[in-house]
């Protein structure tokens, strides 16, 4: 038996919808923190982003102790 097919339309908006959100906080975040690198350590990219993945790495490391979520990268 086949779904209808108007579900099939609503679940793609809500995913897409979702996606979009996603996207956008995230576009949000990265401006954000491009604005207080600017403001504070002069744009200086090296160590802010060196300084960033080590913190990235830390929250992920944090919860589980592990690093399971970046080894499919």
């Amino acid at each position: 038996m086949q779904k209808p097919k108007h579900k099939d339309f609503k679940y793609f908006v809500r995913t897409l919808s979702i996606v979009i959100g996603l996207v956008m906080v995230w576009r949000g975040v990265w401006h954000m923190l491009d604005a207080i690198e600017a403001k504070y350590f002069g744009g200086e990219l090296f160590w802010t982003g060196l300084v960033g993945i080590i913190i990235g790495v830390v929250l992920l490391y944090a919860p589980d102790r592990d690093l399971k979520e970046i080894e499919k990268l």
